[in-house]
């Protein structure tokens, strides 16, 4: 079993909550809009990080992350990017790799909107954890911690980050 953290569009925001909340986690994943090397690296120092660059990224994170990965973990193949549209309307960048092969788990970001969602007619599980970071229209940021367990998704929970601008600090 692994304990997953994740989170996206942290736009160069650091919030010592994220440390708090995947302190216990054995991967964290960031599906995009890191914002700067250093938002990384801070996520590094607390477990190993997986993630994907995003359309508001420079070139310092480009050449660390690509658009898209694959991978598999615990017989889970996740299938991660940043603009990926939502169930019934994904993205026209990713459609056809979701079609050609269809992974377990599809991780996106973007939207800054929180959606959890079987996708029955792709048979896969879908996860946007919404943003957590201050650029943006949304007024509560979070982040999404799972376990995945034998291809399977379990004691997935929401954490919602209040207080933003107090908790928020701008790293460059």
């Amino acid at each position: 079993m692994k304990h997953i953290g994740l989170l996206s569009d942290t736009h160069s925001c650091w919030d010592d909550r994220f440390a708090t909340y995947f302190s216990s986690c054995d991967e964290i994943w960031h599906a995009g809009d890191i914002g700067n090397a250093a938002v990384a690296r801070r996520l590094q120092e607390i477990a190993p990080l997986r993630a994907v660059c995003g359309n508001c990224d420079g070139r310092n994170i480009r050449l660390d992350y690509h658009e898209t990965i694959r991978f598999e973990i615990e017989r889970t193949r996740v299938l991660m990017t940043h603009i990926g549209g939502t169930p019934g309307h994904y993205d026209p960048s990713i459609r056809l790799q979701l079609s050609m092969d269809t992974p377990d788990l599809f991780v996106c970001g973007h939207s800054h909107i929180l959606k959890v969602q079987y996708d029955t007619s792709m048979d896969m599980m879908y996860i946007n954890p919404g943003a957590s970071g201050l650029q943006g229209w949304q007024t509560v940021r979070t982040l999404v911690r799972f376990n995945i367990d034998q291809n399977r998704i379990r004691d997935l929970e929401v954490i919602e980050l209040r207080d933003s601008s107090r908790h928020c600090t701008i790293l460059d």
